[in-house]
Formats: C-alpha cells, sequence, structure tokens
C-alpha cells in the first residue's frame, strides 16, 4: 500500500506513519500476515458481547506499564473503564521505568503480568520472549466499549509491525513521530531556519554559538537518540540499501557510505563545541529541560512524546515545534520531507499471566473511543486508533507540527525495528555517550556499533527476522 503524494485531509493524517511500519518503503513488499487468535490460557469465565475474553468476575488485572514520556495515567484511565465495564475487577496498574530489569525474572519464574507495555531504553528484545505471548487476533476482532468492532476502528497497518512469523503478538498504541524539535519562537526571534544538511547544521551551529547557546544536547539514558536520528539521516540519504543493510544486521553495515556521513557530520559538530558537555553524566530529563526551558541549545532529536514528557519544564511561549532530519546531501535518494515514523509503546499478554482475559481486556479499554482521545487530548500524542485529533491539535503546536511533517513528507516515510526486536539499545548507549562527549573517533563508533551488531547476528540461539 503507498500513501499518495498529496495533502492529507484530517481524519487521515496520520494514516502515513502506521502504513510506514508495514510498507517496505521505496518499493519494498508486505510481507508478514495474521494468525489465528488462539489463547493458551482459556477463558475461565463468562463469554459475552460485554465480555468477549470471558474475564472472571471480580478478578485483578495485573499490569505494568511504562513510565516515560506519555505517563501512566492514560493507562490508569482504561484501568478504570475495564472496573466500570467488568463490575467488580480490579485494575493493578504499576509504573515502571526499567521493564527488562523488572519483568525479565517474571517470565522466568512463570509469573509474568497480565499485560505489559514494554517500552523504554531497557524494553524487553521482543525477539526473546515472542513465544511466550498471546496471539492478539481476538483483541482486534472483538468489539470495542462503544460496540464497534475494534479493527475497523484504527489506521491500517497496525497489525502487521507486531506479527512474527504469522502471530500477532504485540499491539503498539501510540503513533511516533521523530523528528529533530526546536522552538519557533526562539528560532523567529534569532531569524535562524531549520537546517536540512550536515552542512547547514554546522552553520547553524556557528550561529547559536554567536548566541551564547549551544547547537545539540544530550542526557546519558537517551544518548541513543542520537542514533535514531543518525539512521533516520542515513536512511534519507542511501535509501533502502541502508535501511535493510541495517535492519537484517548485515556485516558492515554501519560502514555504509551514508552512515559513515552522518557520524562524520555529527563527529565536526562535536569537535566543534556546538554539542552541550556534560550528558554523559546529566540526567535526561534533566538534559531536556536545558533545551526546553533554559534553551541552553536549540535543537533536540526525539520522538513526539517529547512535549508531554517535558510539559512541566517548557518555557512559556517556546512553541515546541518538529522539523525531519538532516540530509548529507541536497541530491539524497529521499528528499529532506521524508519523514521517520512508526507505531510504538508494544503492548503484550504474557501466555502465563494469571489473568489472560484480563489483559486482553485491558487493552480492548484503551482501544475505546473515549481512552484514545483521553490520550491525545493528555499526551498530545496520537493512538493507533482514527477520527481522535481535532483540527488545533488540542492547542498543541507539537502536535500541529507533526501533521504538517506528515503531509509533506506524502508517500516517503520509513521505519527500521532491530534495535527494539533484539534488545540492543543498552550496549548501544555505552557507546554513543561515550562519542558524544568526545571521548570516540567514528571510527570507534562505528565499530563499536557494529561489534554490537554482529554479536547479535551470529549469536545462533537468537532467531532473526528477514526484513525484506
Amino acid at each position: 500500500m503507498e500513501i499518495q503524494n498529496k495533502p492529507l485531509i484530517r481524519r487521515d493524517f496520520l494514516r502515513g506513519a502506521l502504513v510506514a511500519t508495514v510498507l517496505i518503503p521505496l518499493g519494498g513488499a508486505l510481507t508478514s500476515c495474521v494468525g489465528g487468535g488462539t489463547t493458551t490460557t482459556g477463558p475461565t469465565g463468562t463469554v459475552s458481547a460485554t465480555n468477549p475474553f470471558g474475564m472472571v468476575d471480580k478478578s485483578t488485572v495485573d499490569a505494568v506499564i511504562f513510565k516515560g514520556g506519555y505517563g501512566i495515567d492514560y493507562a490508569t484511565f482504561a484501568g478504570k473503564q475495564v472496573e466500570k465495564v467488568q463490575a467488580g475487577s480490579t485494575v493493578k496498574v504499576t509504573p515502571q521505568t526499567n521493564i527488562a530489569q523488572t519483568l525479565q525474572p517474571r517470565f522466568v519464574s512463570g509469573n509474568p503480568p497480565d499485560v505489559i507495555d514494554n517500552s523504554g531504553a531497557n524494553l524487553i528484545g521482543i525477539n526473546t520472549i515472542r513465544d511466550q505471548l498471546e496471539d492478539l487476533t481476538s483483541v482486534v476482532e472483538a468489539k470495542n466499549y462503544e460496540g464497534k468492532v475494534i479493527k475497523d476502528t484504527l489506521y491500517p497497518g497496525v497489525i502487521e509491525p507486531g506479527t512474527f512469523d504469522g502471530k500477532f503478538v504485540q499491539l503498539n498504541y501510540v503513533l511516533t513521530v521523530y523528528a529533530m524539535w526546536y522552538s519557533a519562537a526562539l528560532f523567529e526571534t534569532n531569524g535562524w531556519t531549520v537546517p536540512k544538511t550536515w552542512d547547514e547544521m554546522m552553520d547553524l551551529g556557528g550561529k547559536a554559538k554567536a548566541a551564547g547557546k549551544y547547537l545539540l544536547g544530550w542526557g546519558k539514558e537517551a544518548a541513543t537518540y542520537y542514533q535514531t536520528m543518525a539512521i533516520g539521516s542515513a536512511i534519507k540519504e542511501g535509501g533502502d540499501d541502508v535501511r535493510l543493510a541495517l535492519d537484517n544486521l548485515k556485516p558492515g553495515c554501519w560502514s555504509l557510505g551514508p552512515v559513515q556521513d552522518v557520524f562524520t557530520g555529527l563527529k565536526k559538530i562535536i569537535d566543534a563545541g556546538y554539542m552541550k558537555p556534560g550528558g554523559a553524566g546529566t540526567q535526561f530529563t534533566a538534559a531536556q529541560a536545558q533545551w526546553s526551558n533554559s534553551e541552553d541549545f536549540i535543537l533536540y532529536p526525539s520522538g513526539g512524546w517529547i512535549e508531554n514528557e517535558m510539559k512541566t519544564q517548557t518555557k512559556d511561549g517556546f512553541k515546541m515545534t518538529g522539523a525531519p532530519e538532516p540530509t548529507v546531501t541536497s541530491n539524497s535518494k529521499l528528499p529532506w520531507e521524508a519523514l521517520h515514523s512508526t507505531a510504538g509503546e508494544g503492548y503484550i499478554v504474557p501466555s502465563k499471566g494469571k489473568n489472560v482475559p484480563g489483559g486482553k481486556e485491558f487493552l480492548r479499554a484503551m482501544l475505546s473511543q473515549d481512552a484514545a482521545v483521553n490520550f491525545a487530548k493528555t499526551t498530545f500524542s496520537s493512538t493507533i486508533v482514527k477520527d481522535t485529533i481535532p483540527a488545533d491539535g488540542f492547542g498543541s503546536t507539537a502536535l500541529v507540527s507533526q501533521v504538517k511533517m506528515l503531509e509533506a513528507a506524502g508517500s516517503n516515510v520509513f521505519s527500521w525495528n532491530f534495535v527494539d526486536l533484539y534488545g540492543m539499545n543498552t550496549d548501544q548507549l555505552v557507546v554513543w555517550n561515550t562519542f558524544l562527549q568526545g571521548g570516540s573517533d567514528v571510527a570507534a563508533l562505528t565499530a563499536g556499533l557494529q561489534a554490537i551488531t554482529d554479536k547479535v547476528a551470529n549469536d545462533p540461539s537468537v532467531k532473526k527476522v528477514t526484513v525484506t
């Protein structure tokens, strides 16, 4: 399927990013399919129109939710919906910031939660547990709380990203647009324009320095935000050759020309003193506040969650706005307007959970219109549920800018999955923190990232997924 290269009407404005997660962009083919909705732990309660999974009366649902940029209030909201529809039931929502460390022991002991938001820097590599997860087809085939079949209320392409070997095991709930974020007010005051190439990034770095500011900055837990930005930039420059090499863990994938060019462009910025120092020793939200509140640096790569994450630490009148990552040259395979966007916040239901029907009921609640609108309104981000964003973006300049970016990108929307699929982020953080603080060169960065990739690629115990 393809997004037409024309302005999107309001109700379709987020469709492009979801298509991108299942399109194999730039001419590839869609290869995954959805399997049947077999449940490992069968329903033990009475199945009915209002209880499609057979949740036991007055039972408890154990939900563990990653507490990051979106917070957990939206999950608490969904939990209360479950408690209302399934009278006498209880939903226990537990926030966690380190999902893998907290929950892997529970998987090993056979006592996982009933539903998990597997997200954050330290998520569980989905490839390591996908055989222990429920098929979620029955969830999207059920009716939502408004009486509509759930799959008919979702944007196209939401099932395929969480489908592996024909089994739909991960529901990616949030639509994420990745961008270079900035204060439109600050740029307007200084007469700055958003850079479209790495040469223009360097030029803007000089202007920022003259104004007593840095171009970029980072925090230790989010150092790989620069990896995400770099990969997006390299894919725009080199196209499918770059995307497929990385996603398929090819030998030498980090040494490809476009990747090296992006690394070199970033290294020049670091060497010029345009990167705010000290990030490797700074907690990431504190570093982000240096951007959104103190305005110590003027550009920051992140996903669309950034506005909600920093809503209490953003300067009045900041006018947070997103722009696509820079390209290396003006002759890139994809235009500057091309966009990295995908559905994220992967929700899973472990087969050995004590209340599997309850875990699925929690997802049914989250996919209701009320829960989806609540999420969009309170986090300034969209879910995979259609028709939840008004034209004014609930007053959010960041959300409105995401609409504009998707409109401008047209069919040029792309994504990749190898970092989360194989759980690489924790190891990559070490390599990136060293590089960003000026402690290594491009060769060392490349060697470090390739070693992490090769370790996974050459491990016979790791089940690989081929991307075409």
